[in-house]
């Protein structure tokens, strides 16, 4: 009976681990079970944070109540000041409980996704973390403007999974002058100008040189999304793009943008065939978003490119820089599939006696070394219930 009791225990359990392995983290699940932090998971879906937050592997939440969230909205900010200030929330590294009272020489530096995104200007979006006296462990941002704000202290841990993410509660909400000032709407912005002065100036050159810089302007009302090549990348390029007729430049310039507002945690979840400014009719000028561990790769069929950069990412507007220029198949030559090798004279051999008995080769096979394999990944989904299965047969031995 005891045995039983055991064995029925384990396999939930099991169950269990494999799913928290395989579904990742999600802010918003974490936080619908505390109705107190309501408001604060609210404005994390709203301003797109929570996509970011959820394809992470290493992050921390400093999560604030909902009076806390009050206090920072009778403020009246823009939602893009306030997800600047909620970015500031957002550690890139874990800090469980345990962790934040154990900070070497009682005092650490961490940078925030404010200062990932790239918005902040210099040391601005880093935040001190202070392990002070009486157990107490203090967040004050490294630009924060005024010695009237209060500090932010840790309260209590909401979820901790070692290393991979902390959701914690703080009493405040985290005050930083480079966070809090007006931003403009994306709209008003200047997407070439952006993209000239953020490594992408040969593309925006191109764009305003074939005058379809108005095409890019209309769209960005209801939500654009533009692939900018790296000025390496398209130099080189030049010499085949003058040889291009008029109206196939402006297709393979407008191939590179989308109509839709798409942040890098959407293309990440959204895997699949994108239609582009190009598409017109039969004229498809489509290409493929697919992830390959944490990489976004944009396929063509003639070639396959990776987001290196992002340039801005605020909803309507999302910029970001790609490694190769987008090449469609309207214009280029799909890549040709790679020739099936040539059986050599033992293969035929061994392929006239494929009928005769013996032990197989895969016996002593490694495992397939796929490109799409997460290389950060040890063990995959078949792979983990393997071992789960393993584990469970080695404490029946052991039982009976």
């Amino acid at each position: 009976m005891k045995q039983r009791i055991f064995i029925s225990g384990l396999l939930p359990l099991l169950l269990l681990v494999h799913s928290s392995a395989a579904d990742g983290h999600n802010i918003t699940h974490i936080l619908a079970g505390h109705p107190d932090f309501s408001t604060f998971s609210h404005y994390l879906t709203v301003t797109h944070l929570a996509a970011e937050i959820n394809r992470r592997r290493t992050i921390t939440v400093c999560a604030v109540d909902n009076a806390a969230m009050n206090d920072l909205l009778s403020k009246h900010f823009s939602l893009d000041t306030i997800k600047n200030i909620l970015s500031l929330h957002v550690f890139a590294d874990y800090f469980g409980a345990k962790k934040l009272h154990q900070v070497a020489k009682g005092s650490t530096t961490t940078s925030s996704l404010f200062q990932a995104t790239g918005e902040a200007a210099g040391t601005s979006g880093y935040v001190n973390i202070t392990d002070m006296k009486g157990g107490k462990v203090g967040f004050t941002p490294v630009d924060s403007g005024s010695d009237n704000q209060p500090m932010a202290t840790f309260l209590k841990s909401i979820l901790e999974e070692p290393y991979v993410i902390s959701v914690i509660q703080i009493s405040h909400v985290l005050s930083s002058p480079e966070a809090e000032a007006p931003t403009g709407s994306p709209t008003d912005l200047n997407v070439t100008s952006l993209m000239a002065n953020q490594g992408c100036k040969a593309f925006s050159d191109l764009i305003i040189a074939h005058g379809d810089e108005d095409t890019f302007t209309q769209n960005l009302e209801t939500g654009l999304t533009i692939f900018c090549p790296e000025d390496e990348a398209l130099n080189s390029f030049m010499p085949r793009f003058k040889n291009l007729t008029n109206d196939d430049k402006t297709s393979l310039i407008l191939y590179h943008a989308v109509s839709l507002y798409n942040s890098l945690g959407m293309l990440r979840a959204g895997n699949g065939l994108m239609n582009t400014l190009a598409t017109e009719g039969v004229k498809k000028f489509d290409f493929t978003i697919q992830n390959d561990g944490d990489d976004i790769k944009i396929e063509t069929k003639v070639v396959t490119a990776t987001i290196s950069g992002t340039l801005i990412d605020r909803d309507p507007l999302a910029v970001f820089k790609v490694d190769k220029v987008l090449l469609p198949t309207e214009l280029f030559k799909a890549a040709p599939a790679s020739p099936a090798p040539k059986p050599s004279k033992s293969n035929k051999a061994a392929d006239a006696n494929a009928e005769a008995p013996g032990p197989s080769d895969d016996d002593t096979a490694t495992a397939d070394e796929d490109s799409s394999n997460d290389g950060g990944r040890i063990i995959s989904g078949g792979g983990f219930m393997s071992l789960c299965f393993a584990v469970l047969v080695g404490i029946l031995t052991v039982v009976f």
